[in-house]
């Protein structure tokens, strides 16, 4: 068998590293739990479907304030992202939770889609919505997709007007539970979204067990994101690399090859 030349075994390594390449999800947990306890909750989840996928789990910047409802199910610590009242209208600590996330996002990052439960759903779309009004995340290439798991709005006005003023673009997918007592501020959060995907589920406020048909649909999704992304990558390579000059060899393009991969 003939040896691979210098061009085709560039050619070989690129291929595989884009075989291998893991897009980047963060994902938020809720009230007064922790990452690792989000992680114990996708892991019901059939691992396939995000397989290509580099999940991240931070915990929330608070300690939890409170007892949490995990306790005795899941080990401490807990933690909260940040506070509020009753009626969900006033918020403690959301800036300062905000730009953390910001920094994390752009020293960890860069992240190509948000996950979250609850109170880190809520934040998700937030944070969401701030960029595409160019009010966070400047510094960050653009969100691609969000998987919302009883999320809700902000009801503040002054934030509502910025992070919901127009529909968000980005593809979502929300699970929402016909026992969970945020069902319907979930179905609103749905109504942000240009052209959400709404999975429906018998359970309550939980990250819930899938059946079969909620399997299929969420494959297709992720499937249907993967694909864009690597069609936006691909469109974006294109644009960038130039025409070779006439007299170019093959190994000078091999060469412009190894620098765009180590770009």
């Amino acid at each position: 068998m003939e040896p691979y030349s210098k061009a085709e075994e560039i050619s070989h390594t690129r291929l595989r590293m884009e075989l291998d390449k893991k897009f980047k999800v963060l994902c938020l947990h809720g009230f007064r739990t922790s990452g690792n306890f989000l992680k114990k909750q996708i892991s019901k989840w059939n691992p396939s479907i995000f397989q290509q996928f580099d999940m991240v789990f931070p915990d929330g910047i608070f300690p939890a304030g409170g007892k949490s409802e995990i306790e005795g199910i899941f080990p401490p610590p807990y933690f909260e992202w940040f506070q509020f009242n009753k009626d969900f209208t006033e918020y403690t600590n959301l800036d300062e939770c905000i730009s953390y996330l910001c920094d994390y996002m752009v020293k960890n990052g860069p992240f190509d889609g948000l996950l979250g439960f609850s109170q880190g759903a809520t934040l998700s779309a937030l944070l969401i919505g701030y960029q595409a009004q160019g009010k966070v995340l400047n510094d960050h290439p653009p969100i691609k997709f969000m998987v919302s798991i009883a999320g809700s709005k902000f009801r503040d006005p002054s934030i509502c007007n910025i992070a919901y003023k127009d529909p968000i673009k980005v593809k979502s997918v929300h699970f929402i539970g016909e026992k969970d007592w945020l069902k319907v501020p979930s179905e609103e959060l749905a109504a942000a979204f240009e052209d959400p995907v709404i999975i429906r589920h018998p359970q309550g406020h939980t990250v819930p067990r899938l059946d079969e048909a909620s399997v299929k649909q969420l494959s297709e999704w992720s499937s249907s994101i993967l694909e864009d992304i690597k069609n936006a990558d691909d469109v974006a390579k294109a644009s960038n690399v130039e025409k070779p000059s006439e007299g170019n060899t093959v190994a000078e393009s091999g060469e412009n090859l190894v620098e765009q991969i180590a770009a």
